[in-house]
């Protein structure tokens, strides 16, 4: 072989070897670009917009300083065609998170979860409000008449039909689809607690259960007394007495209620005061918590017709009027 020839193959051979080390050397550099962490110095709320693509994402996170460059990524999407496959969101990135580690994020789709939480014995109007005043849900064009129509309830009003828990939702959702959630939510618990209710009980339907559920729901937030605060009202539906309960007095005032309750307002006539009526008001007064309605449809047994709050939270239960009047004496008029 003549010495030109020989010479050529040896500079070949050399380039040769030289792409292979520096093949290997940007191999090795990726991945421990992919491997560092973010620039982050606490855990950052981040929104990945609709239709970007992973090359928008390496600016993106260059221009904020959480990667030095963008140089990286964009040559790991070459090299890797499934990092482009990123689904649009709103997502968490944690200090100490990989490069890597947050494009899986985006690439799993593991959005960032957002709470909202409807609380026992607020009224629906106020449970809708919270629904509405969240920042992360999209809200219908029809505002509250939307979000009221999502229930999905036959009725004139249908307060009460909510179920309060915490839903976990991901920005942009509907916050029409998180109220038929909790509406849904809340069908299923009242089927459940009328196919368990006490026979004999003086409730004609699973809806006057809920009702009376929203009373005892507003009268007490101990646990261990909701079976008593049932009881009574049970016996004094027995007994064809005036269930005289305060909560239901303030419902009826509606936006009226200043926090003070006048003999006046006792003696008004509402559908709602059951100082006036007789028997259950004609809706629930609240958002009902489970142990609410197992409190109305299983009731604690009792000869108990009267209770007073003690102050504390706790209630003073009687069997009659006289040692009722001696507890108020006791309990109320020795505070005021």
């Amino acid at each position: 072989m003549k010495k030109w020839m020989v010479g050529l193959a040896l500079s070949l051979a050399s380039l040769a070897l030289a792409a292979v080390i520096a093949a290997a050397y940007m191999v090795h550099r990726l991945d421990k670009e992919m491997a560092a962490p973010l620039n982050l110095t606490k855990a950052t709320e981040w929104q990945l917009p609709v239709g970007a693509s992973t090359v928008r994402v390496a600016n993106l996170w260059s221009e904020e300083g959480w990667i030095p460059t963008s140089l990286w990524i964009k040559l790991a999407v070459r090299m890797e065609p499934t990092l482009a496959n990123i689904k649009a969101g709103t997502y968490q990135l944690e200090p100490q998170m990989s490069v890597r580690e947050a494009l899986q994020l985006l690439m799993d789709g593991r959005q960032m979860a957002f709470r909202l939480t409807l609380v026992e014995g607020e009224t629906l109007k106020q449970a809708l409000a919270r629904v509405s005043e969240h920042p992360k849900l999209t809200q219908p064009a029809q505002g509250m008449a939307g979000l009221q129509a999502a229930i999905e309830f036959e009725g004139l009003n249908p307060e009460g039909m909510l179920f309060p828990d915490t839903y976990q939702f991901h920005a942009g959702d509907s916050a029409e689809a998180l109220v038929r959630r909790a509406a849904s939510r809340m069908r299923r618990e009242i089927e459940q607690a009328w196919s368990q209710c006490q026979e004999g009980l003086p409730l004609e339907s699973d809806y006057q259960m809920v009702i009376l559920a929203s009373i005892i729901e507003k009268e007490t937030a101990l646990a261990e007394e909701r079976p008593l605060i049932g009881s009574v009202f049970i016996n004094r539906l027995n007994r064809g007495m005036r269930l005289q309960t305060d909560p239901t007095v303030i419902y009826g005032m509606g936006d009226r209620f200043d926090g003070n309750i006048t003999k006046a307002d006792l003696l008004e006539r509402t559908a709602y005061n059951t100082y006036r009526i007789r028997g259950l008001p004609p809706t629930p007064i609240s958002l009902v918590g489970r142990e609410a309605l197992q409190a109305a449809c299983q009731p604690a047994q009792s000869k108990y017709y009267y209770f007073v709050s003690k102050g504390d939270g706790s209630h003073h239960f009687s069997r009659t009027l006289k040692e009722h009047n001696r507890a108020v004496n006791k309990y109320i008029r020795k505070r005021s």
